[in-house]
């Protein structure tokens, strides 16, 4: 799948000098957590989220001055508090270093952005970087609960164990010659060694995921169970 199959479009955004005040409205009128910042021609500048909105002065939450912090951090994070904490419009409280991808831009690589730049949230952008979409971490959930069963007829038990030695020898974390496996009436057993129990789960999930099985029986055994 590719970031146009599950994109949310139109997108609601914000100018940068829209106020604080009309950006805390429009998170709440429309039940979402954030919206892209995008200036005059439709292009991302920014993102802001309900994040940037939990210490305001408004409301009196805003962080109170340490003398321990000014030593560890210095005049200008303090200034920067002070703006996230007391700015009237969303250009002063944004984050401007946007992870953008475009609509055909793979799911998986969506995906690993969410998991190593610990976002929630990707703006998608055409070639002229023109806003057109935005993915959340929830639109994937929502594709995975989308996704149909696929249809497939389940196979003799020959063939069973033959699927699975193959889709193990294609994992690198698999050590295939080191374990064996019988399948009678779609019930597979699995014997052998695995070097830790992550490789023993990942062999059980690869069984289970065959068509025409009906029962994984887990022998497997830790090789660290004979150091001594």
């Amino acid at each position: 799948m590719k970031a146009r199959d599950v994109m949310v479009s139109p997108v609601i955004t914000v100018s940068e000098n829209s106020t604080i005040h009309d950006l805390a409205k429009l998170l709440l009128a429309n039940r979402i957590s954030a919206v892209p910042v995008v200036d005059s021609g439709g292009k991302v500048v920014g993102i802001v989220s309900e994040a940037d909105l939990m210490h305001r002065s408004e409301t009196g939450t805003e962080r109170p001055f340490s003398w321990w912090l000014a030593l560890i951090s210095g005049e200008r994070a303090l200034a920067a508090e002070y703006i996230q904490s007391h700015a009237l419009k969303v250009k002063d409280v944004m984050a401007t270093d946007v992870q953008k991808a475009h609509p055909d831009t793979p799911l998986v690589e969506i995906a690993d952005m969410f998991e190593k730049k610990h976002i929630k949230r990707v703006p998608i952008v055409n070639d002229a970087g023109e806003l057109v979409g935005i993915v959340s971490r929830a639109n994937i959930v929502q594709a995975v609960a989308s996704a149909r069963p696929k249809l497939e007829i389940s196979l003799p038990d020959t063939m069973i164990r033959e699927k699975l030695i193959t889709e193990l020898k294609k994992q690198s974390w698999s050590h295939v010659h080191k374990l064996n496996a019988t399948v009678t009436n779609g019930i597979v057993d699995l014997w052998g060694f695995a070097e830790s129990e992550k490789e023993r789960q990942a062999i059980r999930v690869a069984a289970e995921s065959i068509p025409g099985v009906v029962a994984v029986n887990d022998h497997l055994m830790r090789e660290t169970a004979f150091i001594y």
